[in-house]
């Protein structure tokens, strides 16, 4: 029974992905200097994310139209990345946005809350 329910949610999640990436719009357009600039500050941000998670792909979505090249790392199981979640953040849950700042390091979870420290912080 796990197995077929983990196929049907691996299928809708693909579906997912796919109607994300026709739809997705355009990027924001900033000066070059600009995109560089901000390129550098976001090397301190990493998003914890599955690759098919619904909720992940809304964060995602909202990364590709704010034109916010974060880094991302899958949590699927066996990956060193889980366990970086897991010590990191205290639990495995997507998906998980990781801050950096003057070398202090916050997990901050739910899409809406990533989402709108990404709205504040960057646009």
């Amino acid at each position: 029974m796990g197995v077929v329910i983990s196929l049907i949610r691996n299928a809708l999640g693909g579906i997912l992905v796919c109607l994300d990436i026709i739809t997705r719009g355009t990027k924001l357009k900033r000066e070059p200097l600009h995109q560089q600039q901000l390129n550098s500050e976001l090397e301190s941000l990493t998003l914890y994310q599955f690759f098919a998670c619904p909720f992940c792909i809304k964060t995602r979505r909202k990364m590709y139209q704010l034109n916010l090249p974060i880094k991302k790392l899958s949590v699927t199981k066996g990956s060193p990345h889980r366990e970086e979640l897991h010590n990191g953040g205290g639990k495995i849950q997507t998906p998980c946005l990781r801050i950096e700042e003057r070398g202090e390091v916050q997990w901050l979870y739910d899409s809406n809350a990533i989402i709108n420290y990404l709205e504040k912080r960057f646009s």
